[in-house]
């Protein structure tokens, strides 16, 4: 099965102090490789349109339902779900995290996942700028993400 993330409305590559935000320049937000924070996939800039990403996985039937691994499935306690990174890109390409977002597969509907194994292809729409006009961090929930079976992949007339 793949996982495809499309993503609009992202904050900028510079935003500004807040009472719980340090604000950033040169910011960019990619996907986090399981249990490897420096390992990123699709590295975005802030500014960018949207943002998206396709990430392989597995979906296995299982007593509770079905279940979703791989390289960037993150699997602790609390349950299985992708992270987005944010960070800082310096000047040598070094990317510092300063936040993150959670999608997680707990939030998907069963029917729609147990679609999405079949099909093999598993959409989540987000915005990624909160309300405050910063980077969109924690346990990003529906009605803020959109979770659906798709018959393919984006880019495709079937989408």
């Amino acid at each position: 099965m793949q996982i495809h993330i499309e993503a609009s409305e992202l904050p900028g590559r510079t935003c500004g102090p807040d009472t719980d935000f340090a604000g950033f320049d040169n910011i960019h937000v990619g996907v986090q490789r399981k249990d490897r924070p420096g390992e990123l996939l699709g590295l975005h800039p802030g500014d960018a349109a949207h943002a998206s990403w396709t990430l392989d996985c597995a979906a296995a039937p299982t007593a509770e339902g079905v279940e979703v691994s791989g390289p960037y499935v993150q699997n602790r306690l609390g349950g299985r779900f992708v992270y987005l990174s944010w960070g800082t890109v310096d000047d040598s390409g070094t990317f510092t995290m300063f936040r993150r977002a959670k999608l997680m597969m707990s939030d998907i509907a069963p029917e729609v996942l147990e679609a999405a194994s079949r099909t093999g292809h598993l959409t989540a729409r987000l915005r990624l700028t909160d309300d405050k006009g910063q980077p969109r961090c924690a346990r990003i929930r529906p009605p803020d993400i959109i979770w659906s079976a798709t018959e393919t992949g984006p880019g495709t007339p079937e989408a």
